[in-house]
């Protein structure tokens, strides 16, 4: 057993009114808050904010407008929660440089691993910010399928030792993979990505700080299983227990004290000697 293995819970919250699960959308301040104060009475070690939608065919709000909703609520955030770990979820690097200059530390969770914004990676490592980086392929606005490649786990683990260069130079000393899980991917390709994830986070060892799995209610759960994303909390916390038996270090999860409960039974499993 790895005794050194910290599993952490990174809470949603979406300050959108188009995100595949309603319950995550936060309309106002308020309502963001009710929803992080939830998040972390349950057990939640972080809280991902989000204010672009980033489902299947939704479409970017743009810079301007994602700092828009997004400034009062950190503001707010920092004010009730100074202790709490924050990550915002943006591909946008001017909205990272705000957001420092609010908030100072946070967690940049980029779906495009600088891929949709230049200068985000020389921004992040000039900050000396965390980051999380998603495979996905093509830009926000025009993911395209794997289905033409033979292995998708080695075009995943290619593209992590690639983006290893360009957070080495661009200064990133810590970031943290995430493969992208429903991201111009088939429902097998990734479930074949979910049980390679021990080879996946072998292939970092020593470059990653760790691998985060987002699959929380997404549609490889709930599509096979003929049933809705609403109905997929209980399927939802079976996938989230073979992520971690396959080395998951971040859930990044709707559901935060059902996702703790599988935390916590892993971890009983693992204690037993």
């Amino acid at each position: 057993m790895n005794t050194d293995r910290k599993i952490e819970l990174m809470g949603i919250v979406n300050l959108t009114d188009d995100s595949y699960f309603a319950q995550s959308r936060c309309a106002d301040v308020d309502a963001a808050l009710r929803r992080v104060e939830k998040m972390v009475m349950e057990g939640a070690d972080i809280v991902d904010i989000g204010a672009c939608s980033s489902r299947p065919g939704s479409v970017p709000v743009g810079a301007d407008e994602e700092w828009r909703r997004l400034e009062p609520v950190l503001a707010a955030l920092r004010r009730s929660f100074p202790d709490l770990r924050v990550s915002i979820d943006t591909y946008w690097a001017s909205v990272v440089e705000k957001a420092y200059g609010l908030i100072g530390d946070f967690i940049v969770n980029d779906i495009s691993a600088g891929e949709d914004d230049s200068e985000m990676l020389a921004t992040v490592g000039k900050l000396g910010l965390e980051y999380v980086a998603m495979h996905k392929r093509g830009t926000s606005l025009t993911m395209q399928s794997l289905t033409g490649y033979d292995d998708v786990v080695a075009e995943v683990i290619r593209y992590f030792r690639e983006f290893s260069l360009k957070a080495q130079d661009a200064g990133i000393r810590r970031w943290i993979l995430d493969p992208g899980f429903g991201f111009a991917k088939t429902v097998e390709q990734n479930y074949r990505l979910l049980a390679s994830l021990p080879q996946i986070r072998e292939s970092i060892s020593g470059t990653a700080s760790g691998v985060l799995v987002g699959v929380s209610r997404k549609s490889m759960i709930y599509k096979p299983l003929g049933i809705t994303h609403d109905e997929a909390l209980s399927p939802t916390q079976a996938v989230h227990m073979a992520a971690l038996i396959g080395g998951a270090d971040v859930l990044r999860v709707h559901d935060v004290k059902e996702a703790k409960q599988t935390v916590l039974l892993y971890e009983m499993m693992q204690n037993i000697s």
